[in-house]
C-alpha cells in the first residue's frame, strides 16, 4: 500500500484520498449502525408476528375439537412460537443496546470533529502531508519551469534552423539575410543548451530531495494506516458480536425449545386418546339411568333438557338449591360438548361441511366468542346431573369460561381442571 502510494507521490496533493479515508470512517460507522437498527426492526416485527399467530390458533386450537396429547402436541407449536418470538426480541435488544451502543462510543473516540466542520483527526493528516511535501513540490515547480523553457528553447532552434535551410534555397535570401539566420541558429542552440543545463540541474536537485520527501510521507501515512487499523480491528470484532447475537443456533434456550417441542410430540398417545373420548363419549361413559325417585317437597330440580324454561330462572330457595334454565344450545363445535347422556348408534351427529373457502379459513373461527377466565363464588350447592355438569359447595371458588347462554347456562372449570356446565344463577362474580 505504501509503495502504491509513493509511487503516485510525484502527483502534488495525491494524498487527498488518504485523508478522506477519515471522513469514509466515520460515515461508514454511521452506516452500520442505520444497518443494525433496519435489522433490529425486522426482528422485532418478526416476534411480533409470531406472537399473534401464536395467540390466534392458540385460542383456535382450545376451542376446537381436537382432544388429548395430540391437542397438547399441537399447542407445543404455539408455545415454541411464543418462546423463539422471546429470542428475536432479545436479539433485537442486543443489536440496539449492545452493538449500535458499541459502535456509537467506538466512533466517538475514534473522531473528534471541530467547531469549523470536519475532523481533528483528517485535518491533521492533511498537514502533515502539505507539510512533508512543501520542499519537493517547490523543486518540482522548478523543474517544472525548467523544462519548459528548455522545450521552448528546442522549439526555437529547430525554427531556426528550418529558416535556415529554406534560405540557402531562395534565389531572394541576399547574403547578408543568410548570415543572420545562420547566427540565429547559434544563438538558439547557445540558448537551448543553457536550458537543458538548467533542467538538467533542478532534475538533479529534486532527485536529491526525494529520498527525504517519501520518508516524511511515509510516516504521515504510517500514521493514517494505523488509525485505519484500529478501524479495520475494531469493525471485525463488532461483525463478531453481531453475528453471536443473531445465531440463534449457538444460543442453548434454541436448542432447549425444540427439544421440548420433540419430546412433547413425541409423547402423543393415540390409544390413550381413543380410551379418554370412549370414556366420556362413547360406550365408556357414565349412563345415568333412569331410577325411582321418592318425591321430595324440600328440593327442586332442574327442568328437563331441551326445554326452554318460561321467563328467568327461578330464585333460589333457602337450602341453597334451586333450578337452572335448560342448556340444550351449547355450541356443536365446542371442546366437551353436551350430548345425550345415552350413547347409541342411533344418535345422528350434525352434518359436516367441508370450509367453502378453499381452505383459507379456519373451520373453527365462528365457534362461540363469548368470554374466558372469569372468576366466579357459588351461592349454592349444586350436584350435577348428568356427565357433563359440575358439582361445587356454597362458597366454592371457579372460572366461568363462557358466557351464560339464552336457556340459563354457563361453561366452567374447577380448580382441579374439571370442566363442564352449571346453572348461571348458582354463582356470582368474584
Amino acid at each position: 500500500i505504501i509503495l502504491s502510494f509513493v509511487s503516485l507521490c510525484p502527483q502534488v496533493g495525491n494524498y487527498k484520498r488518504a485523508v478522506k479515508r477519515f471522513d469514509d470512517g466515520h460515515r461508514l460507522c454511521n452506516d452500520l449502525m442505520s444497518c443494525l437498527q433496519e435489522r433490529a426492526k425486522i426482528e422485532k416485527a418478526y416476534g411480533d408476528q409470531l406472537t399473534a399467530w401464536s395467540k390466534r390458533w392458540r385460542q383456535l386450537i382450545e376451542k376446537g375439537p381436537q382432544y388429548g396429547s395430540v391437542e397438547r402436541a399441537w399447542l407445543a407449536v404455539m408455545t415454541e412460537a411464543d418462546r423463539v418470538s422471546e429470542l428475536h426480541q432479545e436479539v433485537k435488544n442486543n443489536l440496539v443496546n449492545e452493538d449500535v451502543e458499541k459502535v456509537k462510543n467506538w466512533q466517538k473516540e475514534a473522531y473528534h470533529k471541530q467547531m469549523i466542520g470536519g475532523f481533528k483527526e483528517a485535518k491533521e493528516a492533511e498537514e502533515g502531508f502539505k507539510k512533508a511535501q512543501k520542499p519537493w513540490a517547490k523543486k518540482l515547480k522548478e523543474m517544472e519551469a525548467a523544462k519548459k523553457t528548455y522545450h521552448m528553447a528546442c522549439k526555437e532552434e529547430k525554427l531556426a534552423a528550418t529558416r535556415e535551410a529554406n534560405g540557402k534555397t531562395e534565389a531572394s535570401v541576399t547574403p547578408d539575410q543568410q548570415k543572420k539566420l545562420h547566427e540565429k541558429v547559434d544563438k538558439c542552440k547557445q540558448d537551448t543548451q543553457k536550458a537543458k543545463e538548467k533542467y538538467e540541474k533542478s532534475l538533479e536537485e529534486l532527485s536529491k530531495c526525494t529520498p527525504q520527501y517519501m520518508e516524511c510521507m511515509e510516516q504521515v501515512f504510517d500514521q493514517c494506516q494505523q488509525h485505519e487499523v484500529k478501524r479495520l480491528t475494531f469493525l471485525k470484532e463488532a461483525l463478531l458480536d453481531i453475528k453471536r447475537h443473531l445465531n440463534l443456533t449457538e444460543n442453548q434456550s434454541y436448542a432447549t425449545i425444540y427439544r421440548e417441542l420433540e419430546r412433547t410430540i413425541l409423547a402423543a398417545n393415540t390409544q390413550e386418546d381413543l380410551k379418554w373420548f370412549s370414556n366420556n363419549h362413547g360406550p365408556g361413559m357414565h349412563m345415568n339411568w333412569p331410577t325411582f325417585e321418592e318425591y321430595n317437597p324440600d328440593q327442586a330440580s332442574a327442568p328437563p333438557k331441551k326445554k326452554k324454561p318460561d321467563g328467568a330462572p327461578p330464585t333460589p330457595s333457602t337450602d341453597h338449591v334451586a333450578p337452572p334454565g335448560d342448556r340444550s344450545s351449547v355450541s356443536s363445535y365446542e371442546k366437551n360438548q353436551a350430548y345425550s347422556t345415552e350413547w347409541s348408534d342411533d344418535e345422528q351427529p350434525a352434518a359436516y361441511s367441508g370450509n367453502e373457502n378453499g381452505g383459507n379459513g379456519n373451520s373453527f373461527e365462528d365457534d362461540s366468542s363469548t368470554g374466558r377466565g372469569v372468576r366466579v363464588r357459588a351461592l349454592y350447592d349444586y350436584e350435577g346431573q348428568e356427565q357433563d355438569e359440575l358439582s361445587f359447595k356454597a362458597g366454592d371458588e371457579l372460572t366461568k369460561t363462557e358466557d351464560e347462554d339464552e336457556q340459563g347456562w354457563c361453561r366452567g372449570r374447577l380448580d382441579n381442571g374439571r370442566e363442564g356446565l352449571y346453572p348461571a344463577n348458582y354463582v356470582e362474580p368474584i
